[in-house]
């Protein structure tokens, strides 16, 4: 495995010291900002992009919060925090005690402790004991067990659909959608001010995931139900926008509810032609929404309801999606009969490691479920 260490150095210059020795002899690879020669990168780039390269990145806690970037307003440790989660890899925090904290560094830590999907917390008072520590629990991501748990519903959850809709914004478009929908079970819901507080942080929230590009004009709406931003869909960066040219799947929207319940929409990966189902792009795509809604930082309750849904199957196809080249001809089943959309009707709640390091398995699921109901299946 390749463990990417993520810290501030100064007030834990020993622990860092020590770590990469260490993992080195368990036979990983240690990745570090240290290692990292001068280039011509942003180092702020290089870190994030080491980060992506890791399996596991292991988070030291200290005293000090570190340089705040302007670009994101946060420290390199906070956005490496971001980026784990995003990318849904086993976190593993260590919280130094015995010292004291800069204000700074205190909300940070508040907001990885409050934090439960799939990440492993645990403080040290030294190096030795940071090391004991560490060797155990390298050993047992090594073994490799799923960090998911089920269990059943004893009733079905109350979830907000919006596949009758169109669109986000209720025009006529018969284009698929691809939504998904993540509820805290057992949850009493946002008051009015609390619903009001998100519609201000919610866009903020979705951009410092680094989801959306940094121009896209992102509108928030709100309901007396929920807040809600849409995202414009646009052609990747270096590339015109074509009516015919095959197109991946994209974010549209994400709304946050007063009940609980993040839904997040999206277009399906096609062309001019229609929308495809591809059994191994679905999952990708539904796992990147699953860890999209962790990475909001929002729902924080040990378990939640997770289900699926696809809009106007009938312009869909199952079959594999390619990138550079546009279909000349498509069969669609369903095309010009009133087909009900497809969905997933959970029955049991999962642990919140499903948005992160659990996001691929539960993906893998719901993509399944959603490619069984198309009509080309029957």
């Amino acid at each position: 495995m390749r463990i990417f260490i993520s810290s501030v150095r100064k007030g834990l210059e020993e622990e860092r010291d020590a770590l990469p020795g260490l993992i080195s002899a368990l036979g990983h690879t240690p990745v570090q900002f240290e290692d990292f020669t001068a280039q011509s990168t942003p180092s702020r780039e290089v870190c994030l992009r080491a980060l992506h390269s890791a399996d596991v990145c292991l988070f030291l806690l200290g005293p000090n919060y570190g340089h705040t970037f302007p670009e994101t307003g946060q420290s390199a440790t906070h956005d490496e925090w971001v980026a784990a989660q995003v990318t849904g890899m086993p976190r593993l925090v260590y919280r130094k005690l015995g010292v004291t904290f800069e204000p700074d560094q205190h909300e940070f830590t508040r907001t990885v402790e409050a934090y439960a999907t799939g990440v492993f917390r645990d403080d040290f008072r030294t190096t030795a004991e940071l090391q004991r520590k560490i060797v155990a629990k390298i050993k047992e991501l090594e073994s490799g067990p799923s960090p998911l748990a089920y269990a059943k519903l004893t009733a079905p959850p109350a979830l907000h659909w919006s596949l009758d809709e169109d669109t986000p914004s209720g025009t006529s478009d018969p284009t698929p959608r691809l939504e998904l929908h993540v509820a805290p079970v057992s949850f009493a819901g946002y008051s009015a001010r609390e619903l009001a507080e998100f519609t201000t942080s919610l866009a903020e929230r979705i951009r410092r995931t680094g989801t959306v590009r940094n121009d896209a004009a992102l509108s928030t709406t709100r309901s007396q139900e929920y807040a809600a931003v849409t995202i414009p869909t646009s052609a990747p960066p270096g590339q015109p926008q074509q009516w015919n040219a095959p197109h991946p799947g994209q974010l549209v929207e994400v709304r946050l509810f007063k009940a609980g319940q993040i839904s997040t929409r999206a277009t399906l990966p096609g062309d001019s032609m229609g929308s495809v189902l591809d059994p191994e792009a679905l999952p990708r795509q539904i796992a990147s929404m699953l860890k999209l809604t962790g990475a909001l930082d929002i729902i924080r309750q040990e378990r939640i309801v997770v289900a699926a849904g696809v809009s106007n199957p009938a312009r869909t196809t199952v079959e594999t999606f390619n990138p550079h080249q546009a279909r000349q001809s498509v069969q669609m089943a369903g095309f010009g009969r009133s087909l009900p959309a497809l969905r997933t009707e959970p029955d049991e709640s999962v642990s919140l490691a499903a948005l992160a390091a659990g996001a691929q398995e539960v993906a893998s699921v719901l993509a399944r479920a959603l490619i069984t109901q198309h009509p080309s299946s029957a």
